[in-house]
């Protein structure tokens, strides 16, 4: 999987001179906490809802509410945005923008395409498209439809054969299979099937010598 399967293609930005109070009412309607900065289709700065925040006056100041206000309206996004940025190509398989974002701890990446902007990748992207699949979740916290069942000690390849074998008789589809490490740090494959009653699966499997157990969580 590569960054362009799970990117955000239509990406809001601002130019560099939209005031703070605008750049905030744009992310307030789309719902959104980073803003691209683009001068002339080029991208120049990312400004974000926290910076947007730290931005603004202390409660304690002794401004009036006029005089804020004021302030506010002339403080353009240009003077708070993030220059320094990272980007990605939509090429980039999914795996090294991960750990580019973990390794200077960003939560988005900006995608360009010769030179263009062309999308945006959250860690709410990477959880959604990568680890929810893998825990049984849809985008919106729903567990999907199906089984989800771990065998333990089950990562030769013998064992994954003789359990795929299984699943086959009973002509069910594999949704997502990952290998997981429990407490016992002894690797096990967790498969989620798609069927809703695994219970003749998982006696056929102890029966083989495994332990088996329901995945509820």
């Amino acid at each position: 999987m590569r960054v362009k399967d799970i990117m955000t293609t239509n990406v809001v930005s601002v130019p560099s001179s939209t005031t703070v109070p605008e750049a905030q009412e744009i992310m307030r309607v789309h719902r959104i906490e980073r803003l691209p900065v683009v001068d002339r289709r080029k991208l120049v700065g990312l400004v974000t809802k926290n910076r947007l925040l730290r931005a603004l006056p202390s409660p304690a100041t002794s401004f009036t509410r006029q005089e804020l206000t004021y302030l506010l309206a002339k403080l353009r996004v240009s003077e708070i945005m993030q220059k320094n940025l990272l980007t990605v190509a939509p090429d980039t398989i999914v795996e090294e923008a991960i750990m580019l974002a973990q390794a200077n701890r960003v939560g988005s990446l900006l995608v360009l395409e010769d030179d263009n902007l062309v999308g945006i990748v959250t860690t709410n992207d990477f959880f959604y498209n990568l680890l929810n699949p893998v825990m049984g979740l849809e985008k919106g916290g729903k567990r999907i439809p199906g089984a989800r069942i771990i065998i333990y000690k089950c990562s030769d390849p013998k064992d994954i054969q003789k359990t795929l074998e299984c699943i086959s008789k009973h002509n069910l589809r594999i949704k997502s299979m990952c290998t997981v490490t429990p407490e016992d740090n002894e690797n096990a494959l967790l498969i989620h099937l798609d069927t809703e009653d695994a219970s003749e699966i998982m006696t056929e499997l102890k029966k083989l010598g495994y332990s088996v157990k329901p995945r509820t969580s």
